[in-house]
């Protein structure tokens, strides 16, 4: 992972177009290729980004550019799209690179661990005809939660979260376009999981082909029977 700390100013150019005003910035490059921009707020999320597939490189500024004080400049397409991200770089005060190794993974507990458990118990939960590949199917950025096949026999990679909120979505389509690219797997489809699923969340996944399921953590478990309520 590379981390760089600058004073910048970034474009993003595409399905939509935004811009960050010159400002200190950290920048990180990971592994996978994914180039975020963060600030120091807004808790974890960063203020743009560009999720792989994509590729980085580092350009000469114009004559312009030089003129207005940037001494570097990061071009950051992605490979399935025509969306852009231009960092314009005027100071930088720290850049380093380290190596993490290969992580773990998320390890879950509670409710959320549990949903991952009783649906790959019951996965006829997502339809009739679905049958488990396996639980935690790891893959280079992370472990699918689960693996299944519908009623056709085509994959279905499942994210299951206790909240389904944006970033569960985005995490889902990370995984979606590396899964389709194993000639073995493809087509996968995507379901997102969750006990509550916000509204941003559900428009962004059903835009993007995966279906959304709400789960009912007491019928999972047999304490109740959905079928049998009044409401």
């Amino acid at each position: 992972m590379r981390v760089v700390i600058a004073r910048c100013s970034v474009d993003y150019v595409g399905r939509l177009t935004a811009h960050l005003p010159l400002a200190t910035r950290l920048l990180m490059v990971k592994a996978d290729g994914s180039v975020l921009i963060h600030s120091d707020g807004g808790s974890y999320k960063p203020l743009n980004w560009m999720s792989p597939p994509c590729s980085m490189a580092q350009l000469d500024p114009t004559d312009d550019e030089r003129e207005e004080g940037v001494v570097a400049v990061w071009s950051v397409q992605h490979a399935k799209s025509e969306d852009r991200l231009h960092v314009r770089i005027h100071e930088i005060q720290h850049d380093s690179s380290h190596d993490l190794g290969v992580d773990p993974g998320l390890v879950k507990d509670g409710v959320e661990a549990q949903l991952q458990a009783l649906l790959a118990e019951h996965i006829h939960t997502l339809g009739d005809g679905y049958s488990m590949i396996r639980r935690e199917y790891m893959t280079a950025i992370g472990p699918v939660d689960i693996m299944c096949r519908d009623s056709s026999g085509a994959t279905v990679a499942v994210e299951i979260k206790r909240r389904g909120d944006i970033d569960g979505v985005e995490q889902l389509t990370r995984y979606l376009e590396l899964l389709n690219r194993d000639p073995h797997l493809a087509p996968v489809t995507g379901v997102f999981a969750a006990q509550l699923i916000k509204p941003q969340a559900r428009v962004l996944a059903e835009d993007r082909g995966i279906r959304c399921v709400t789960l009912d953590y007491e019928a999972l478990k047999g304490m109740d029977d959905a079928e049998a309520r009044l409401f």
